[in-house]
């Protein structure tokens, strides 16, 4: 069942608006990830990919279904389509929504990823220091 999306913008709006929500996740994804990975040895590669997917997932998730199931299934009749996008906020902006999503989680992973774990600290010291 879709989520209530009343409170979202239209458009460049509601993009910002998810942009920024998958940001947050992003970070949060990290973070839980990190915990898992610094336990179980992990390297920082996985633990940036397995937090950007799961940051795709949890912020972007029903943005992408729908971006697939509408390029991907084929609906037989102009009534069901018009029921499938009826449940969709702001079909016109769905793409852009989906583009944003995906920045905002890396973006967001890349940022806990620099909080979180020293990268940033190691990567700097290296350009300084080479």
């Amino acid at each position: 069942m879709p989520s209530d999306r009343s409170w979202m913008g239209y458009g460049i709006d509601g993009a910002l608006q998810v942009g920024g929500i998958a940001l947050l996740a992003g970070i949060v994804a990290y973070v839980v990830v990190r915990l898992i990975g610094k336990a179980n040895g992990w390297s920082h590669g996985l633990e940036l990919t397995l937090a950007a997917l799961l940051a795709f997932f949890l912020a972007g998730g029903e943005d992408i279904w729908n971006s697939f199931y509408f390029n991907f299934v084929p609906i037989q009749s102009p009534q069901l389509l018009r029921v499938k996008l009826a449940a969709v906020h702001d079909p016109d902006s769905m793409g852009l929504r989906v583009l944003f999503e995906m920045m905002g989680a890396l973006v967001g992973t890349g940022i806990g990823w620099a909080a979180f774990s020293g990268g940033l600290k190691d990567l700097i010291g290296h350009i300084r220091n080479p």
